[in-house]
């Protein structure tokens, strides 16, 4: 290329590029920069223990960021994190599941943010009552925290799975999960969990005493209601009335939960003895209220989050079946490929060193009356024979000679190789025939290591051979 040739070329590309800048728009990048600093903001929130509440500044950075996913996949993940977050506070958990699936699609290698994301689509899953989907989804968060070593998470996780499995039934499993936490585990934060999901298994079991003594160890260190709400069931179920009541008004006059309100008023109107019909029938209209107008849409909400995730599982699984199928027939065609190529260069060169014997035997019986081989025979000395067989045939005397073959049986060798009949042979090496043949082949054969019947072709690869 001439030199005014490549200035023109340079000239072009300074020309594409500019172009390119001038179109993207400054706002642009602007609203990227400043989506980078939304996430940072909430990051840093995140890690005082707060949480940023803008709702409309995340819905702006995750927006922004899902252009950019593929130049900035860490942020774009946060963004959909945070926002993910908010969402399902503000009980949208439909909006709140897509965020959290985008993000496990971001292309993150942040293991921490994916075993929040992963543990968060685990609690929805776990809320609707999708026991199996959220243990599959919580190991997968357990995975991320284990791969970025935060030991206090990844325990914490194993409590969510263990409190699963003791909803769903199995309290083998949840046991199993439990006695690892209390044998590995020294954050008292941790631990103090571990009692709810024991108070929850020993609920579920109907071993009520048991319930009492850790649902109230529970609420008394860690102030959550939950554990309130445990304690009056128990106390219901064991038929202490006086107690289920004092501890079902308790979470009345301060719990905001509810689906606590729905069955503290369920032990109100079922234990309280002094009650009219009418204030039964009151109370059971409250219960009746606060489950049509606040449970039952919320959870048909978190029923179709989880179906989200479950679809999107299974095209995540159906991909990569169809990936790993496609890479095994690929590997397979490449092995038959290499096999077939191999097994034809080496039968090209057999044939190769086939002809050349055929000609060098041509060459060398033009010199023998195969009639009358003991008068005729050139070869009737071996350091001549010897000499001409390495001299012709790839050295292979000296290769049989290295297998600790006798004289006799490097002449049997040679002659096989130049095509003679066992019967030439036998009256050239002045050998019985067919026995005495037939013993110093078998002979040969095992000191080759091969079958008689395939020795002809060992001593063939043996001339192929460098």
């Amino acid at each position: 290329m001439q030199p005014q040739q490549i200035m023109h070329t340079k000239s072009a590309i300074l020309l594409i590029l500019s172009a390119l800048c001038f179109a993207l728009p400054a706002c642009s990048v602007r609203a990227l920069h400043e989506a980078c600093n939304i996430v940072t903001t909430a990051d840093s929130l995140r890690t005082a223990g707060q949480t940023y509440v803008d709702s409309a500044h995340l819905a702006e950075a995750y927006t922004t960021l899902g252009r950019w996913r593929w130049f900035y996949p860490d942020e774009y993940a946060h963004s959909c994190y945070y926002y993910g977050r908010l969402l399902r506070e503000k009980e949208n958990p439909v909006a709140a599941m897509k965020c959290f699936i985008a993000a496990t699609h971001s292309r993150t290698s942040n293991y921490n943010l994916l075993g929040r994301v992963y543990s968060n689509m685990g609690g929805m899953c776990r809320q609707a009552e999708e026991y199996e989907l959220a243990y599959t989804t919580l190991q997968s968060s357990a995975h991320n925290f284990l791969k970025a070593q935060d030991s206090t998470s990844y325990h914490h996780i194993l409590n969510a799975m263990a409190f699963v499995k003791g909803v769903s039934g199995d309290q083998d499993c949840a046991d199993s999960l439990i006695s690892i936490i209390e044998s590995e585990c020294k954050n008292n934060g941790v631990l103090i969990k571990v009692k709810e999901t024991k108070a929850e298994c020993y609920l579920r079991n109907h071993q009520y005493d048991s319930a009492i003594v850790y649902a109230t160890d529970f609420y008394r260190q860690s102030g959550e209601i939950a554990g309130i709400m445990m304690t009056a069931q128990a106390y219901s179920l064991l038929g202490q009335k006086d107690s289920a009541l004092y501890y079902a008004q308790f979470i009345m006059d301060n719990s905001t939960y509810s689906g606590d309100k729905y069955n503290a008023l369920y032990i109100l109107s079922h234990d309280d003895s002094t009650l009219c019909s009418d204030d039964i029938l009151r109370l059971t209209s409250d219960r009746e209220d606060v489950r049509l107008q606040d449970y039952e849409p919320w959870k048909e909400q978190l029923m179709i989050a989880a179906e989200l995730l479950r679809q999107d599982l299974k095209r995540r699984y159906n991909w990569w079946s169809i990936c790993a199928l496609i890479i095994s027939i690929l590997l397979i065609g490449a092995i038959v490929r290499y096999v077939v190529h191999k097994r034809r260069m080496k039968q090209k060169v057999t044939q190769i060193v086939t002809d050349q014997i055929d000609s060098v035997a041509q060459s060398i019986k033009q010199h023998i009356d195969v009639n009358d081989i003991d008068r005729t025979l050139h070869w009737k000395s071996y350091p001549l024979m010897k000499s001409d067989a390495d001299l012709y045939m790839g050295g292979i005397a000296r290769k049989l000679e290295a297998q600790k073959l006798n004289e006799t049986e490097v002449r049997f060798c040679i002659l096989t190789l130049l095509d003679f009949s066992q019967k030439q042979i036998a009256d050239t090496i002045f050998y019985s025939y067919p026995s005495g043949i037939k013993t110093l082949k078998k002979r040969i054969s095992v000191k080759l290591g091969t079958d008689p019947q395939k020795l002809k072709k060992y001593l063939l690869n043996m001339l192929t051979e460098p």
